[in-house]
């Protein structure tokens, strides 16, 4: 019975002090989630009412937002959850299901800004033939791509996890991510592969892509006159500030997670709220003060509210 409940159940074994501070970790995060959520939706719906701001570049930003408010949604119904219950536990498939999910929605962010980088490098770079390059069409490829490649990718993970043998049943985060490659009885090479294949093709190629694409705009723009260089600085510079800190806590979770040990438990706990707190804020701070446009409509929004 026991090997079965081992098999079946994992133990969320990031906690800290959870029985002492349950109640305080819950307000905390339950504060924080509402606050993604209406954040980040703010800004979606001022891109959906305002009709200058129906262009390439507002479109893939309000689809970043979304992907940022789904990405929350993966995590923070069931670690609330887990705050006040005395066993933080899930079953493996969803163990399973929510790892899949999680790097979904985390590669789709790869994706999103490699279209976004696209977009400035056609409108700064190549200004004539943007309304020809930039169609409806290819924007509404852009964003299916962005969540269906990721998608498939990870489902065949998800199938090959499935049939490993597990011999361990703790897993040292507060939700289920590429650490859950420690319960295996046996590392499998076929996992091992794919998971340095997967992290190529969704991770680091777009990555390069984004890094050569925004070196051209700077190339270009800085050998321009002064109306592209403010352009370019305008419209890249919170992409790019986006992309530093995401990369740098997807690295974090690439490389740190899958440290099984000498990494303390209170740095782990505190890099993993920092990956589910700060970056899911972190976008629409980012583009609602940096984006000249979106930033203006935010404004008359917050004048509008006082005036009431």
């Amino acid at each position: 019975m026991d090997d079965e409940l081992n098999v079946t159940y994992i133990t969320l074994g990031g906690y800290l002090e959870v029985q002492k501070y349950r109640y305080l970790y819950f307000v905390i995060m339950f504060t924080v989630y509402i606050l993604i959520i209406c954040c980040n939706s703010t800004i979606v719906c001022l891109i959906v009412i305002h009709r200058n701001l129906h262009e390439p570049m507002y479109i893939f930003i309000a689809a970043l937002l979304i992907n940022s408010v789904l990405y929350s949604t993966n995590i923070y119904p069931k670690l609330l959850i887990d705050f006040l219950t005395e066993n933080q536990i899930i079953t493996y498939p969803l163990c399973l299901f929510q790892a899949c999910l999680y790097y979904t929605l985390a590669t789709s962010e790869f994706l999103l800004l490699s279209a976004m980088a696209y977009d400035r490098y056609v409108s700064i770079c190549k200004p004539l033939q943007y309304p020809t390059v930039m169609r409806k069409t290819t924007i509404k490829v852009f964003l299916v791509s962005a969540w269906l490649v990721p998608a498939c990718e990870l489902a065949v993970a998800v199938v090959l996890y499935a049939n490993v043998k597990l011999c361990h049943s703790t897993l040292k985060g507060l939700f289920c991510n590429s650490s859950g490659y420690t319960l295996q009885c046996v590392p499998s090479v076929v996992l091992s592969i794919y998971g340095v294949f997967t992290l190529l093709n969704i991770g680091l190629f777009p990555m390069l892509f984004i890094l050569f694409t925004y070196t051209r705009i700077l190339i270009i723009s800085y050998r321009s006159c002064n109306n592209v260089r403010k352009k370019a600085a305008q419209t890249c510079l919170p992409h790019l500030l986006v992309l530093i800190n995401f990369s740098c806590l997807i690295t974090y979770d690439v490389i740190v997670v899958r440290l099984e040990s000498d990494f303390p438990k209170l740095a782990r706990l505190i890099m993993t709220l920092q990956m589910i707190m700060y970056h899911p804020l972190f976008n629409p701070f980012i583009y609602g003060l940096k984006m000249k446009e979106i930033s203006k409509h935010l404004k008359g929004l917050l004048f509008q509210v006082k005036s009431h």
